[in-house]
């Protein structure tokens, strides 16, 4: 048997054992019904589930109604959403024996909004939209309507609803949970001083605004209990000129969500400001540098992200310690079978389903396991 590359080697997250380092990112799908999943996830998750990945994760997923980006959007709030998607893991579990991860988040300010296909504008409350609420009532856009700053109250009953989202995510059979903490949603809108305008003890300084996003991973982390790994995605900076979140205060969210018990981070940019500025060439690996730089910061597993399409630059980022594991988006949906093909470049072996073992063309290696 060949000898595995470092991309096709173990990674143990939490008590978890993934049997490589390749990671399906979660991707929204914007096709659920009143936040239940449908058809469509049966399918989409059905086929990534056998594709050789070591963690598949489950897109992006409300954790109350208001949370949603749009109205298709995912969510686990209900009986009804999870009878849903126990319907989905059922037929994933059939099949395959893949890690599943799921990402709980909270749209923020950045709910009520149409589909991408649609346009992504925001749906106004006459036309069927909801209240969006946030850190402070500061719009995302200047021609958006502003969100409600969130009073204590609001406060506390998104601490339950992550809360109640992860003890679903746990009865279902999830093995990883991952909090959304990036791209200009709820969590990442209290880190970030673009979106936090507050003068109480969750605004102004690093520290308090680092205490709300901090309160939720604690509260899921004691709900779910240490044998089910909880992380965090982060954007590593805001992409503004001044004034924004940036590598140096995630650097320190970091370290704080180890203290606070986080089996892994999972390093993304953007999103919070619609006047952000990409200062690096938007291109594979873009993203990688964060990566790099928490996994110096941390000593937690840090998954690395951002337009990886190529096997052997995959390997890479593993070989030179630049992260821990990489995590695939876009190259999944253009090519659901990407482990069998970097298998093979890389000179190694994968396990895949014995229905397809005759499928590799002339001339590739033999990479299934067992060939």
């Amino acid at each position: 048997m060949n000898t595995p590359s470092r991309l096709f080697t173990p990674l143990l997250i939490g008590n978890t054992t993934l049997p490589n380092r390749i990671v399906v990112s979660p991707m929204c799908q914007y096709s659920a019904v009143d936040g239940s999943a449908t058809d469509w996830h049966l399918m989409h998750l059905g086929s990534l589930a056998i594709s050789g990945a070591g963690l598949l994760f489950v897109e992006a997923t409300a954790v109350n109604a208001q949370g949603r980006i749009t109205p298709g959007c995912l969510g686990l709030y209900s009986n009804e959403n999870q009878q849903a998607l126990q319907r989905v893991v059922t037929a994933v579990r059939s099949v395959s024996a893949i890690p599943l991860g799921i990402q709980l988040a909270h749209a923020g300010r950045k709910g009520s909004c149409h589909a991408p296909w649609n346009s992504g504008s925001q749906i106004a409350l006459k036309d069927g939209g909801w209240e969006s609420v946030a850190p402070s009532a500061v719009p995302h856009t200047p021609e958006q309507e502003g969100p409600r700053a969130m009073d204590s109250h609001d406060l506390r009953e998104v601490v339950d609803a992550f809360v109640q989202a992860a003890r679903r995510a746990r009865a279902l059979g999830f093995q990883v949970i991952e909090l959304h903490m990036a791209h200009g949603y709820l969590l990442h809108e209290f880190l970030s001083p673009v979106s936090n305008r507050r003068d109480d003890q969750y605004g102004g300084s690093l520290e308090n605004r680092m205490r709300f996003p901090l309160e939720v991973f604690r509260a899921v982390h004691a709900a779910v209990g240490a044998d089910v790994p909880v992380g965090a995605r982060l954007s590593g900076t805001d992409w503004v000129d001044e004034g924004g979140w940036d590598l140096e205060q995630t650097l320190q969210m970091g370290k704080q969500l180890e203290a606070a018990g986080a089996s892994f981070l999972d390093l993304s940019s953007g999103g919070v400001s619609y006047q952000q500025k990409l200062t690096v060439k938007l291109g594979p690996g873009y993203q990688i540098p964060f990566a790099a730089a928490m996994k110096r910061a941390v000593s937690i597993p840090v998954f690395g992200v951002g337009l990886i399409t190529d096997p052997r630059q995959a390997e890479t980022i593993l070989v030179e310690e630049q992260a821990d594991a990489v995590a695939l988006a876009r190259a999944f949906l253009f090519d659901p079978r990407w482990p069998w093909r970097a298998a093979a470049e890389l000179g190694t072996t994968i396990a895949a389903p014995k229905q397809y073992m005759r499928a590799l063309p002339q001339g590739y290696p033999a990479v299934f396991a067992g060939r």
